[in-house]
């Protein structure tokens, strides 16, 4: 979820920063972008690791 709200949040700087041509707000976007991806990779490597339990 709060991966979700970061690509959100980065595509509205990055979309106000083009228009703006604010360089610095575009940069911004581009970064919380980058973090939701890695949020949401992070989010989907734990649920499938809470799919599978050990054995022993």
């Amino acid at each position: 979820m709060a991966g979700e709200m970061d690509k959100a949040k980065g595509s509205v700087k990055q979309a106000v920063g083009d228009l703006t041509g604010n360089k610095r707000m575009k940069r911004e976007g581009v970064i919380d972008k980058l973090s939701g991806n890695v949020k949401s990779g992070v989010d989907k490597i734990k649920k499938a690791l809470e799919g599978k339990k050990s054995c022993c």
